[in-house]
């Protein structure tokens, strides 16, 4: 069974309770579950998200949408992902996080497509670096074997935070495939982190779902290129703050680290 597990959790310090701000009447998570749901490759959706009480409102959000969830740590997203797994008897994991309302199912169908067709331990559009899809287009795959794997080895915080990233960052030891679109747009940010990525969201959402709720990727840029002043309003927020944070946590903790210096390069 391939599952998509999306990691969600309404605790953020850049911008709290981001996942549930509206835009065209719905708040973003509903927004994510209608595009993703349109995937032709995923058997079953499930929202992992944490025990902490911030995040009822999730559990509330799932139960009333008839979403599949599951709660477990907030900080070791690792463990989360691996007992998701075992609760909903995964056999492939894609990984999506809520950050992401504007991802496109048809950029995870290529992804899930060539994990399925190829002989790769991870397949991702988005590692190793350096990446062409935008910020805010992430899928990752990987199998559950691999999985209990990096759950059971994985050691620095980073680690587990990050989920995948003690396997990209061992290409002697796993096989990671990045799936690159036909030319680099990575210049696009449409993660949600900051309040000026929600504004850009929104306004995307605004101007493009009335006319075209499953808008695509390509669909986005097009609007983009013709509304440069709505490019320009998240182009200084910086990317991969959270994960340069984690390395240093790794040091804090006694572990040599070397993860900044790859997100540098």
């Amino acid at each position: 069974m391939i599952t998509m597990i999306i990691q969600a959790r309404m605790g953020s310090t850049r911008l709290p309770e981001k996942i549930m701000k509206n835009a065209c009447g719905k708040p973003l998570l509903q927004h994510l579950l209608e595009r993703v749901q349109k995937s032709e490759t995923v058997d079953k959706i499930i929202i992992a998200t944490t025990t902490k009480h911030i995040d009822d409102v999730i559990e509330k959000f799932c139960k009333e949408k008839k979403i599949n969830f599951f709660r477990g740590s907030e900080n070791d997203v690792l463990s989360r992902y691996k007992l998701t797994a075992d609760y909903f008897n995964s056999d492939v994991v894609v990984r999506i996080v809520a950050d992401c309302p504007l991802i496109d199912p048809k950029v995870i169908d290529k992804t899930v497509n060539f994990f399925i067709n190829n002989n790769y331990d991870f397949v991702s559009n988005c590692y190793p670096l350096p990446r062409t899809y935008p910020e805010g287009y992430s899928v990752e795959i990987f199998s559950k074997k691999l999985l209990d794997e990096l759950y059971f080895n994985a050691k620095k915080p980073s680690d587990r935070e990050h989920v995948s990233f003690s396997l990209w960052m061992q290409p002697e030891k796993y096989s990671a495939y990045r799936v690159d679109y036909e030319k680099d747009v990575s210049h696009y940010r449409f993660n949600l982190d900051y309040h000026e990525d929600y504004l850009l969201i929104k306004a995307v959402f605004e101007a493009l779902y009335p006319n075209n709720p499953h808008f695509s990727m390509e669909d986005i840029i097009s609007w983009l290129d013709l509304h440069p002043e709505s490019f320009k309003i998240n182009r200084r927020n910086p990317s991969y703050e959270n994960i340069l944070k984690s390395f240093e946590e790794d040091i804090k903790q006694g572990f040599i680290s070397n993860g900044a210096e790859y997100f540098k390069t």
